[in-house]
């Protein structure tokens, strides 16, 4: 089974490579490789874009996630947003699907595979699906993320490009309850013809993290992020956050 998960996965890669990259939302987080079995969460995430030009955007989603298998998470989630001076409203509903394909600890790098589908408000816009790997390794108490995905619109009425999406992050794992380091995310644009580097969204700035654990078998995780734009394709200052109640 897991081998043709990861079949699907290869297969949708031809598939999204077709015919000045759209952001990532505000609220967009770093997708984690690791899979708990038997976890159950509800999740929140919401966040703030203020542009160069004084504009500002946000974006909040709510979701419903669980484990069917020992090496797969599948969470559905409503997301509303809004624009400049438009006022907020639904968004889209996704599907996210995280496939952890190597056990932890086993390797250097820990190694997993992402699958979303969205289905935006706008059915113009078709179906979103975003795919690629996602990976994680350990040195000492540091721990280091990096993904790469491919985003792609299936029927869509009008043509959008094939974007390579980037995320990292470093992690000091100083103790359960408060941990702190740095998140980035960026967005090459056409991913067979990069643009110029003034041009790509790329955010990078200080994260902190933290769990506490609220009873027997629950705990409330999360994670905040202050990024700063490193170039002017980038919104100026974008402030997000993510919280879990797992049970």
């Amino acid at each position: 089974m897991l081998r043709q998960l990861i079949l699907c996965s290869a297969l949708l890669v031809p598939c999204l490579c077709a015919p000045t990259p759209a952001r990532a939302g505000p609220n967009d987080y770093i997708r984690l490789p690791t899979v708990v079995h038997g976890e159950r969460e509800l999740d929140y995430k919401t966040g703030f874009a203020r542009h160069r030009d004084g504009s500002s955007d946000a974006a909040q989603s709510l979701g419903y996630g669980f484990t069917p298998t020992p090496w797969w998470f599948t969470e559905l989630y409503a997301k509303t947003a809004r624009n400049g001076a438009e006022p907020s409203a639904f968004d889209a509903w996704e599907w996210e699907n995280r496939f952890q394909l190597t056990e932890s600890g086993r390797y250097p790098v820990l190694l997993g595979m992402l699958l979303e589908i969205e289905r935006p408000r706008d059915r113009r816009e078709g179906y979103e699906i975003t795919v690629g790997p996602m990976m994680q390794s350990e040195w000492g108490a540091v721990q280091g993320n990096l993904n790469l995905f491919l985003r792609r619109h299936l029927r869509a009425e009008e043509a959008f490009d094939t974007e390579l999406l980037v995320q990292m992050q470093l992690k000091y794992r100083q103790a359960r309850a408060f941990e702190w380091g740095l998140q980035g995310f960026g967005n090459t644009g056409p991913w067979r013809h990069a643009l110029p580097g003034s041009r790509q969204d790329a955010r990078l700035g200080p994260a902190i993290f933290g769990k506490l654990r609220a009873a027997p078998g629950q705990a409330i995780g999360w994670n905040a992020a202050l990024l700063e734009g490193l170039n002017r394709a980038s919104p100026r200052t974008t402030l997000r956050l993510q919280a879990e109640y797992e049970f």
